[in-house]
């Protein structure tokens, strides 16, 4: 069910969506990436990495607005929550929203609603990159330019020792089981260039863990880049 990536560092692919939720442990601090699409979901997540822990999240980062990977954040009401510093005004915006998009992606309407009701915005926002400690385990959140949305926040897991790779939470930039979506809020023309900024972050042998699918690599992400700067050429 949870996938471990390197020491501390886990990942949960839910049925879903295949959304992809991201877990770091540290000695201090336990972070969660995304949330999942409703309290439901928040609630087995959180009772989860309880259980696998033995400690509650401390941290969560929601590593874009869409409804599939913030609706569970409720379930969390300790946790220091963060989002790219636009995040918040941007879930403000599309809070009504949210139920038709989650409804047409086969979401269920009454569970939506109710997590809509108790959505989250973060109390932590992110402007450009910002460093934390979980205790013997840093974490780098970073905007690296706007692509799925104009809000896209990634984390970095640096290795714990020099053989350990690097881990990159890379929300909707990268996808592994379809095509990369592109809705209304996508600002394709940069999408490209913040994907080159990604592989300049996390370099040739990071495990890239995108925001629904299978774990990648650097050569699939820049495989992802040239067919994006393709497909959105004329808008470039």
């Amino acid at each position: 069910m949870w996938e471990q990536l390197a020491p501390g560092v886990a990942r949960r692919r839910l049925p879903f969506l295949d959304v992809t939720i991201g877990l770091v442990v540290g000695a201090e601090g336990v972070l969660l990436v995304d949330t999942g699409s409703s309290l439901r979901e928040g609630a087995e997540l959180r009772e989860q990495v309880e259980a696998l822990t033995g400690r509650e999240v401390t941290h969560v980062v929601l590593t874009h607005g869409h409804f599939d990977h913030v609706l569970g954040t409720g379930e969390f009401p300790g946790a220091e929550v963060y989002g790219e510093q636009s995040l918040g005004a941007y879930l403000r915006r599309e809070q009504l929203r949210m139920p038709i998009v989650a409804a047409e992606h086969g979401a269920d309407r009454l569970e939506t609603a109710e997590a809509v009701r108790f959505l989250v915005h973060p109390d932590r926002p992110v402007l450009g990159e910002l460093a934390l400690d979980l205790g013997e385990r840093p974490v780098r959140l970073v905007h690296l330019g706007p692509g799925h949305t104009g809000h896209d926040l990634v984390v970095l897991v640096p290795g714990s020792t020099a053989s350990d790779p690097a881990v990159v939470f890379c929300g909707d930039l990268v996808e592994e089981s379809g095509e990369p979506q592109a809705g209304d809020d996508a600002v394709t023309a940069k999408w490209a260039d913040t994907l080159d900024a990604l592989l300049a972050l996390g370099g040739e042998t990071a495990r890239y863990v995108p925001g629904h699918g299978a774990v990648v690599d650097a050569r699939f992400v820049r495989a992802q880049r040239d067919a994006l700067a393709e497909r959105f050429a004329a808008e470039a």
